[in-house]
């Protein structure tokens, strides 16, 4: 979170080059283009098999050391060439005649030393920078080069009309490598540039500087110097140097890069650009060396509105802390960035002062910087990110003497809000307050400034938003990110909030009530927390669906479910889980008129439909075929003859013959019955046993009548005799008519027994159920089973 002021302070003179490069490279890089990278591959020559349709072709840092005219010739549409860092000695421009779209050309780091001259008139970019060039290497041809933005060039040496072939273009950028320069003893140069905007020199990194040649620019906005190494008895000579570019009024800023120098020499620099027209001056990579004393310094009127120095090395290591201090805080003027310093403290202005912008980030303060301090009246923002500050109250009471601070970033130090025993005294004009990247706790909801707007918490230790926080009503933007939050805040805390910013906390089931409260919600941004995709989840998921895509941010490619674990990866957008399984009421309800139907449904068929009976006439059948499926077949085969031996009442003859008989029959199945299979001259005991043992089955028809019979139940007990002494299942009960309990006499026990103790079939009268009752039958016989006739011959 930056203030709107910051982007005035930036360096104007990088702005142009990024500005001037990225139009050039948006030019000429259209969305067809065919671009091919072949840089620090180790190429000896330019490579033969490229597409003719390549247009950005970056062959740099590689051994290539000539060019030739049929490296490029097919390269009908090239737009880009890079052959920076190479090996290239001599350049023709005719190697390009054919290349007639060609606009950027980077031919800089090489070993060139002379250059054939050939028009090439639709470059825009020409570098030809650090290389070996004894003058400067302007041909006549560049002038017509009416398109040309940016020229680097170098030069060991000046003639004050090396640039006239240029001078009616009207160029944004040129780039002077000085780094060869030599001078020559009691002559001093002059070189005429015309019609620049931007103008950048580089020396020599490890030389003092000792360039001395009278330059003049005309409308010159921009100024930049590189590698500047001073002290106390050269520093005149960059001033001479300076002399003559500050001159003209169009000179806004200039920047100074790699600079050493004694800190005598740069009070003398500020003090001789303080009156000049610059207006924005700016330091890189700046060491001081030898000695840092009090040095006078006059604060005239000055158009100066902003110095930023960023990287400061001091190699003085003892020295006055008011010497150094004192030359800054003092400025008139109204924006001062010094940061990337070992600054450990800077002094209160002594007068009121004229900063409205101070940012001091990464520098080592600690809370007692400003403490106490009535002169920065008109001070709008200030930033101390990555300093040493510690104590959050003692922050507040910083701000108390700072009547017009509206923007104020102490992110990244260690502020701690875990005992804020001191009372909390903020500004009332804070209305932008960034304490990102701290190790704030809860508490700080109860030390922040009472008309903030905009406030950044993200990446501390908050778990919780107080509930009885009632001061923050006018703020609009929170920022609360990166943190340890279980749930979505509300707006009853905050009623002017607009903005939240809560992703990448502990938010496991958010609750929907959050879109009641924040009815002024225009952006929220609630991702990459681990929701948990349960019955909680499902108002929450409908409300935030149904706010417009740029309400909320992320969605849904960053709100996805992290438990359960089968859900695990799901956008919310995908998981969807029944009303039902929810509402523990509708549930209840369900299952109530689920049981009612049911039970409805159950007392219609047994009234009706005579279910039981089917049921149990199906477990009957199903037991039946699975006692004969699990009799191993040997058991069986014996000498048997009959599927099955009839005992009947003579009363039920009618039915037996009838219904029974035909039936089963008509399915193979044999039959044995006494008035057909008895053998004459036996008697009638021994032809019961002899059937009842030459058959698979014994089938009873039970009845009234049968109770009646004594054969009936002499036949019963053989074949229930039989029963228990082979351990075989041969006994099939029909129950033809039903028998009371009671009407059976004590006498025939076995069939009380049997009736009591085994399953029976009841022949059903109705049509319906008689189909079942058959197949209950048919299961009753092993199929498979090998019979013989009366002569012992084998019939399956």
């Amino acid at each position: 979170m930056t203030p709107d002021k910051e982007p005035v302070v930036t360096n104007l003179c990088f702005v142009c080059i990024v500005i001037l490069i990225v139009g050039i490279i948006v030019q000429v890089s259209g969305e067809n283009e065919l671009r091919v990278d072949m840089s620090k591959i180790g190429l000896t020559h330019v490579p033969k098999d490229l597409s003719p349709s390549t247009e950005v072709l970056d062959i740099s840092q590689n051994y290539i050391s000539e060019l030739q005219i049929s490296d490029f010739s097919f390269l009908s549409g090239l737009k880009v060439l890079r052959l920076y860092h190479n090996r290239i000695q001599r350049l023709d421009f005719s190697v390009f005649k054919f290349n007639r779209y060609l606009e950027y050309l980077d031919l800089s780091h090489n070993q060139l030393q002379k250059i054939s001259c050939y028009p090439v008139v639709g470059v825009k970019h020409l570098d030809l920078s650090f290389n070996d060039f004894d003058a400067l290497p302007i041909c006549t041809e560049f002038g017509n080069l009416t398109q040309l933005n940016f020229l680097g060039l170098t030069a060991a040496k000046f003639q004050p009309l090396d640039l006239l072939p240029i001078a009616h273009l009207h160029l944004n950028y040129i780039l002077l490598d000085l780094g060869g320069y030599y001078v020559k003893e009691n002559e001093a140069e002059s070189l005429q540039i015309l019609n620049t905007k931007s103008l950048h020199f580089v020396f020599h990194p490890e030389s003092l500087f000792s360039v001395q040649v009278n330059i003049s620019v005309n409308t010159l906005g921009c100024l930049q110097l590189t590698n500047i190494k001073l002290n106390d008895e050269n520093c005149q000579v960059l001033i001479n140097f300076l002399l003559e570019l500050t001159r003209g009024p169009t000179l806004l800023n200039f920047t100074l890069n790699h600079m050493e120098t004694t800190w005598k020499c740069l009070v003398r620099v500020f003090q001789f650009l303080w009156p000049k027209p610059v207006e924005y001056l700016n330091i890189y990579n700046l060491t001081i060396v030898e000695s840092i004393n009090e040095e006078d310094f006059a604060y005239s009127e000055t158009t100066l509105k902003a110095l930023k120095i960023e990287h400061i090395k001091n190699q003085v290591f003892i020295f006055s802390q008011t010497a150094l201090y004192t030359v800054f805080s003092e400025m008139n003027i109204m924006m001062l960035t010094i940061s990337d310093t070992p600054f450990i403290h800077m002094l209160c202005p002594q007068a009121p002062s004229t900063f409205k912008f101070l940012n001091f980030t990464q520098n080592v303060f600690t809370d007692s910087v400003f403490q106490n301090c009535s002169t920065l009246v008109q001070l709008e923002t200030l930033i101390l990110q990555k300093n040493g500050l510690k104590n959050l109250c003692k922050v507040s009471l910083m701000t108390k003497n700072m009547p017009s601070l509206e923007f104020l970033d102490v992110s990244l130090n260690s502020l701690e809000s875990h005992r804020l025993e001191e009372n909390c005294t903020w500004i009332e004009s804070i209305v932008v307050l960034n304490l990102s990247s701290n190790i704030l706790t809860d508490s700080v909801f109860s030390c922040l400034p009472p008309k903030v707007k905009v406030l950044d918490l993200h990446n501390n230790r908050i778990m919780n938003i107080p509930k009885d926080v009632t001061h923050l009503e006018a703020l609009q933007e929170l920022n609360i990110a990166f943190n340890s939050l279980a749930d979505l805040p509300g707006c009853g805390t905050f009623s002017s909030l607009s903005v939240l910013i809560i992703d990448h906390n502990s938010i496991s089931h958010p609750s929907a009530d959050f879109f009641q409260s924040c009815q002024k919600m225009k952006s929220i941004q609630a991702g990459s927390n681990p929701f948990q995709c349960t019955c909680e989840l499902r108002d929450f998921i409908q409300h935030i669906g149904q706010l417009p895509s740029e309400v909320v941010e992320g969605w849904p490619d960053a709100y996805k479910c992290d438990y359960p674990e089968s859900y695990k990866g799901t956008p919310l957008k995908d998981f969807h889980v029944s009303p039902l399984s929810c509402n523990t009421g509708l549930l209840i309800a369900t299952i109530g008129v689920v049981v009612l139907v049911l039970a409805g449904s159950v007392t219609f068929l047994c009234l009706y439909l005579d279910m039981p009976w089917y049921l149990r006439m199906v477990c009957q059948w199903a037991q039946t075929r699975h006692r004969t499926r699990n009799i191993p077949l040997e058991e069986l085969q014996r000498n048997l003859q009959f599927h099955a031996f009839i005992s009947y009442s003579g009363h039920d003859s009618a039915w037996v013959k009838g219904e029974l008989v035909p039936c089963l029959e008509k399915e193979d199945i044999r039959i044995c019955l006494h008035e057909r299979n008895f053998v004459p001259g036996k008697s009638i005991v021994e032809n019961i046993i002899n059937c009842i043992e030459k058959s698979y089955k014994s089938i009873f028809v039970l009845s009234p009548n049968f109770v009646q019979s004594e054969w009936c139940h002499y036949e019963l007990y053989f074949a229930h005799h039989n029963l228990f002494h082979e351990g075989s299942d041969n006994l099939l009960l029909i129950l033809l008519e039903p028998i009371p309990p009671n009407s059976i006499p004590n006498k025939y026990h076995k069939l009380r027994a049997l009736m009591t103790q085994r399953t029976y079939l009841e022949w059903p009268v109705e049509k319906s159920k008689q189909g079942l009752f058959w197949a209950n039958i048919r299961a009753a016989f092993n199929m498979n089973l090998t019979l013989v006739n009366e002569n012992n011959d084998v019939k399956t």
